[in-house]
C-alpha cells in the first residue's frame, strides 16, 4: 500500500512566486573582483509547519556592469521572515533575484540552516553568465 505524502504541490511551490521587495543596484566602477555578503540571521517560515527556519545566506558574487545595493538586499531579505517557503527555495530563489537584479558575471548563494530535528541543511546554487 502506497503511503500518501503529507507534502503537496502547494507546500513545493510556496514563496516561490511572491512579491518581494526589489533589490536595487547602482553602477560598478571596477573590474574582476568579487563581493561577499554575509547574512546571519536569515529566518522564514517552514510552509507545512509553520515553524521558523533560521540561518546564514552566504552570497558571492563577481559583478559586470551593477552592484547590488546592501540596504535594499536587507529589506528583501527581511521579507522572508513570514514567508512559507521551503530552504531550498530559498536559496534559488535568491540566486534568481540577484541575477535579475545585478546580471553578475557570476554568482554562488549558499543557505546553511540551523539544525531541526537534529538535522542541518546546506543548500547551495550558482550561475555563471554565458560568454557571447
Amino acid at each position: 500500500m502506497k503511503k500518501k505524502s503529507a507534502y503537496t504541490d502547494e507546500h513545493a511551490e510556496a514563496g516561490v512566486h511572491a512579491e518581494l521587495p526589489e533589490i536595487e543596484t547602482w553602477p560598478n566602477q571596477y573590474q574582476g573582483y568579487e563581493i561577499e555578503i554575509e547574512m546571519p540571521e536569515f529566518t522564514s517560515v517552514c510552509p507545512k509547519t509553520g515553524l521558523p527556519d533560521h540561518g546564514t545566506l552566504r552570497l558571492v558574487y563577481t559583478p559586470a556592469e551593477r552592484c547590488l545595493e546592501l540596504k535594499s538586499l536587507k529589506m528583501y531579505t527581511l521579507a522572508y521572515r513570514n514567508l512559507g517557503i521551503f530552504q531550498e527555495n530559498v536559496v534559488n530563489r535568491v540566486l534568481a533575484d540577484v541575477v535579475k537584479a545585478a546580471n553578475p558575471v557570476e554568482a554562488t548563494v549558499t543557505g546553511d540552516f540551523a539544525a531541526r530535528g537534529g538535522i542541518t541543511t546546506r543548500v547551495t546554487a550558482s550561475y555563471r553568465r554565458k560568454k557571447r
